[in-house]
């Protein structure tokens, strides 16, 4: 004998999750024009990274929703708005990445501008280069590791 499939009816699933239908600013302020220089009505149907908002999340109907992001691309267009915003955020501390320690086994840190692996200076040039950097108070002085020329 095949099993029957139970007809349970009763709620869908998605009906305790249904929230309430999001009202438009637009249909609340009782905006009669929506202008590409009214900044600060437009920068409500924007992310923070200058994204137009979707209709689900702003709560405009779908002529609204046309009318708004047309008068976003040309404030944008204008130089009124942004295109994208750049938001930047903070990275966690440094010692999060585990037990790699200060510099890990990458090795120590080098300057593009200091002396490369290949050419360390010896120990006569490095005193003498010493030397030259604190004996200068304010004075530019260049000084070179000695070697052949």
């Amino acid at each position: 004998m095949a099993k029957t499939r139970s007809t349970r009816r009763g709620k869908p699933k998605d009906a305790n999750r249904r929230s309430k239908k999001k009202i438009s600013p637009i249909s609340t302020d009782k905006v009669d024009y929506v202008d590409y220089k009214d900044v600060e009505l437009l920068r409500r149907f924007m992310s923070d990274r200058a994204k137009i908002r979707s209709r689900r999340v702003s709560g405009n109907d779908s002529q609204q929703q046309r009318v708004v992001a047309r008068a976003i691309k040309n404030a944008r267009e204008m130089g009124l708005l942004p295109y994208a915003s750049k938001v930047t955020t903070q990275r966690r501390g440094r010692n999060d990445r585990g037990d790699r320690g200060d510099r890990g086994d990458r090795g120590p840190r080098r300057d593009d501008k200091g002396p490369r692996d290949e050419e360390q200076p010896t120990g006569e040039a490095e005193e003498t280069l010493t030397e030259a950097v604190e004996n200068t108070e304010g004075v530019t002085v260049e000084a070179t590791t000695g070697g052949e020329e």
